[in-house]
């Protein structure tokens, strides 16, 4: 025979629980990852050759190490807000 209702509502809490638990075990270090994410690309810019090509193409370069830089920035920004509410509508707005 099946499960009645309650016994099917015991197991699914059982899993969520679970998920929940492993979830909360994880950390994600998002200010170390956007800053790793951030160095090679300004190392990529510099490595760029001097040519008069690149000269011209110097404001989208600056562009590029801006928001490269900026994903940490507003990460930090959203972590050091007031409440909850506000960090999650910091986080999803960019």
């Amino acid at each position: 025979m099946g499960l009645n209702r309650n016994q099917k509502h015991k197991i699914r809490k059982t899993k969520q629980t679970k998920k929940m638990k492993m979830e909360q075990k994880k950390q994600y270090n998002l200010e170390e990852r956007t800053l790793r994410f951030a160095a090679p690309i300004r190392q990529f810019v510099r490595s760029l050759p001097k040519t008069l090509i690149n000269f011209e193409d110097a404001k989208d370069a600056k562009q590029l190490i801006r928001s490269s830089g900026s994903v940490g920035a507003n990460y930090i920004e959203a972590n050091e807000s007031i409440s909850k509410r506000e960090c999650l509508f910091s986080v999803l707005k960019w």
